[in-house]
């Protein structure tokens, strides 16, 4: 398996002490609350094994998360701890997938989905979303759907877009699924990062869903804390069950203070989102901005950390990974090219930039942008 497109960009960006606009984590936004609830937990509570489905009061925690934001009636039974939301993909994805089964992936996707399904025994077939309006289109689902469909791995709020896909969108996925008797992974762990006023449908609520739907979530995104490796499934007690089993010989459980922490801001916590997306919000329009200014065309975004500029609109001749070289190495930026979102027929005018940044290293990434351009033309 190749190294991660994120991991290697970073990498480069550490090399040329470059500005990091390519991986995906903040330098703002975590609430101070949150760290002082898991130094707390450290020195006071239990730093042993938590149970491998993850500590009650966590579980508990996010059931009633999402029963108050998202209608969903949930217990403990339904929730399942991992460490992060992409060991909560792969343990979904082993517990579901067997040798021979086909997977079908919206691309460009996050570059973890088609590697853990192929170590699962999985084939990958992919459906290709068109920038720049990234919409998912109905018949080109039931083209890929074969007699040995298994899944869907659906991600919403998209990664690397931006796109929050709309209800006719969120629909056509359920429909082909309860169709065709297929489980859908459903990647949600943007679902908080919402701007400009959006609002988030999770697929498990829409008919016919709850039970064929294991929706992964991330504590670090919700709380700007990627580094703590907290997430978690939400499945059907039967289907959670599975995924547990798997879990269990993937990391068996995450650290106790760090469950008892966002178990904490779960509870407590509500009055921290909204300031939260505004924030995020101000970087986004700030970067769109200051990109603008620059000569590049930039991709609508309404959610995730993450733009799009478009190469080939800019002016610029390069492919995304010819600039992405260029820009860490002459210009002093690190950006994501797109391309490695996906295997068959990736774009390759489009670049990934994340703007969850405080203001100065927002103004550093643009002014190296503007001098990559320069440089570029």
């Amino acid at each position: 398996m190749k190294t991660s497109v994120f991991e290697r960009m970073s990498l480069a960006a550490a090399k040329h002490g470059a500005v990091n606009l390519g991986q995906g984590f903040p330098d703002f936004g975590w609430p101070p609350e949150i760290l002082e609830a898991a130094a707390k937990a450290v020195v006071e509570g239990s730093n042993q094994y938590a149970p491998s489905r993850g500590l009650p009061a966590l579980r508990d925690a996010v059931a009633a998360h999402y029963g108050r934001h998202q209608g969903l009636e949930l217990s403990a039974d339904n929730i399942c701890v991992t460490s992060g939301a992409t060991e909560a993909l792969a343990a979904a994805i082993l517990a579901t997938v067997e040798p021979g089964d086909e997977v079908i992936l919206l691309t460009p996707a996050y570059d973890a989905y088609a590697p853990l399904v192929r170590r699962a025994g999985g084939e990958v077939r992919e459906v290709a979303l068109q920038p720049p309006g990234w919409r998912i289109e109905r018949n080109a689902i039931e083209a890929a759907v074969g007699p040995r469909t298994k899944a869907i791995i659906l991600n919403n709020p998209h990664n690397p877009t931006g796109r929050l896909f709309d209800a006719d969108e969120l629909a056509a996925v359920a429909e082909i699924a309860v169709a065709n008797d297929l489980i859908v992974i459903s990647d949600e762990v943007w679902e908080h990062i919402l701007l400009d006023g959006q609002q988030f449908t999770p697929v498990a609520s829409l008919s016919g869903m709850a039970g064929r739907t294991l929706k992964c979530g991330s504590a670090g995104k919700i709380f700007s804390l990627t580094g703590w490796k907290i997430g978690w499934l939400v499945a059907s007690p039967e289907l959670a069950t599975l995924a547990a089993r798997a879990h269990q010989f993937l990391t068996f459980a995450s650290a106790p203070n760090l469950q008892t922490a966002v178990a904490f801001g779960l509870a407590e916590g509500d009055a921290w989102l909204q300031p939260m997306r505004e924030r995020f919000t101000r970087a986004r329009d700030r970067m769109a901005a200051g990109l603008d200014a620059a000569g590049y065309a930039v991709l609508p975004s309404a959610s995730t950390y993450f733009l799009c500029v478009d190469l080939a609109a800019s002016g610029i001749p390069l492919d995304d990974e010819s600039f992405a070289k260029q820009a860490v190495e002459q210009a002093g930026v690190a950006v994501v090219p797109l391309s490695p979102f996906a295997e068959q027929d990736p774009s390759r005018h489009l670049i990934r930039l994340c703007f969850a940044k405080r203001d100065d290293t927002i103004d550093a990434g643009v002014a190296a942008l503007a001098k990559a351009r320069e440089n570029m033309k």
